[in-house]
Formats: C-alpha cells, structure tokens, sequence
C-alpha cells in the first residue's frame, strides 16, 4: 500500500513543470492561472489522481471455501453459459453450487479441489474462523472475515474420469491430476489469472504425489490453447478408433487433449 505523509500542504510540494518523465502526461495550466496561485490551494481532480494513483488489487490463488460457493458457480456460469438469462441463469447457478456442495465427493484414496483467485489480502494476512480439517464436499470449511472477490476458478482432481482407462480391466489411471473448469470473469481476463491458476494447480498436483497434469482444451478457443501451450503442456493424438472419455458438453464441441509432465 503506498501512503502519504500527513502534515503536508500543496504550498511545500515542489513540481517540476518542465521535466516531467515521458510515461506520466504533462500537466497543463489554464493561461489565466498562475503557478503560484496553484499552490496556495487550488487543486485540480486530475492532480489528485496523480498524487494518489489507482492501483490494481493483488490476485491471490487459494483453495475455494464455503463462502465462495456463489461466487464460484456464478463464475462457472457466466463464463461457460453466458447465453442464459434469467430465470434459467439463476436455476443454473442453483444448480451448479447444488453440486458443489453435495455433489462434490470423490472415490477412496482420490482428492479434488477448487481453486479460486481472489482480491485482496493473502492467506497469511486473512483472518479466518473454523477448522483446516473440515471439509464439505471439495470446499475448506474456514470462513473469512476479510474474503476477496472471486475472480477465477479452477478445478483440479485424481479421479480420472475424463482420462483414458488402463488396460482390459479398464483401471481408473493414477498419478495424473486433472484440470477442468478453468474460467475467468470477463473483466478479469487477460491478466494472467489463469496461468496463475494453473500454476497453483501444478503446485498441488505435485504435493498429491501426481506426475503428470493433464485436460481437455475447446479447439476452438485458440487463446485457451496458446495458454496451455505456453505452460508447456503438448497435445496428445488420440488413437484411431479409441473412445476416451471427455467432458460432456455441447456436441458439436471438439477437444484438444493435452498433458503435461511435472518436473519432480
């Protein structure tokens, strides 16, 4: 945060009218306005604003709580659904946190997660209420006092559903996290929220003992692909003839597999 010494009058602020650096917008004066009559007082909204500059708020990568539910399927909905109006956006969104908290279990020895970024303060600088160990459906049970607003998500998990399965018996395969839900609010884009997202994402895939990441891109969202791209996950050719699994979306939706190695 940057802060300003109190005691100051415009009167002892010094300017420099006539090297001002290139990246901040020269200030004009009325020609009826004398410099001097400036400093004792008279203050333009435009000289405010470079005294005290807007800053962007910090974009923190967490796991989701009960309390970003809304948020979260609201989220979800308006990046996948946007097309929807009310009502049926909002029995969309019912549903979708529905299955959040109800629907968000998982077979023995397998995890899932949502990860939400947020405004605001950090983790460590959070002040939180209830336990780390409870756990409802995929959410941390902790409530914040000071909660940042949702501005991504993301869903990481080790159930394989939408991986292909191993050998006759049709396994369910380990060690190979899954990525999915990745949306980020139209006016948060292009900020580098989801790569932050899917840093963390790799970040705890690792902790879960995974080596590898792996998920289903839309061919037809080439920035979403760029992304993956960049964060070095390649395409894989799926074989002739093979039936995997994917996301069940609207049918005419053609996917990119990919996957990506983690470096242990």
């Amino acid at each position: 945060m940057r802060t300003v010494a109190l005691g100051l009058s415009l009167n002892s602020l010094s300017v420099n009218f006539n090297n001002t650096p290139s990246s901040t917008p020269p200030c004009r004066f009325p020609s009826h306005l004398s410099r001097s009559v400036l400093f004792i007082g008279i203050c333009k909204a435009s000289q405010v604003a470079e005294l005290f500059p807007t800053l962007s708020p910090e974009i923190v990568v967490r796991e989701a709580r009960l309390e970003d539910c809304w948020e979260v399927a609201e989220t979800h909905c308006s990046s996948f659904f946007p097309e929807y109006s009310f009502p049926l956006d909002f029995v969309l969104r019912i549903d979708r946190l529905l299955a959040m908290v109800m629907g968000f279990s998982v077979p023995n020895g397998c995890q899932r997660t949502c990860l939400v970024a947020v405004t605001g303060s950090s983790d460590e600088d959070a002040f939180c209420i209830g336990s780390e160990d409870l756990k409802i459906g995929g959410f941390d049970g902790k409530f914040s006092l000071n909660k940042g607003y949702v501005t991504g998500i993301l869903t990481v998990d080790t159930v394989a559903d939408f991986l292909p399965r191993k050998g006759p018996l049709r396994n369910r395969r380990t060690g190979i996290a899954y990525v999915s839900n990745v949306a980020v609010r139209d006016r948060y884009r292009r900020k580098g929220i989801a790569k932050k997202l899917i840093i963390k994402a790799e970040a705890l895939a690792k902790s879960w003992g995974c080596r590898a990441v792996a998920l289903h891109c839309d061919l037809n969202n080439p920035g979403a692909v760029d992304l993956y791209k960049g964060q070095g996950f390649k395409s894989i050719k799926v074989p002739e003839g093979a039936k995997w699994p994917q996301p069940k979306t609207a049918p005419d939706v053609q996917f990119n597999f990919m996957m990506k190695i983690l470096n242990t």
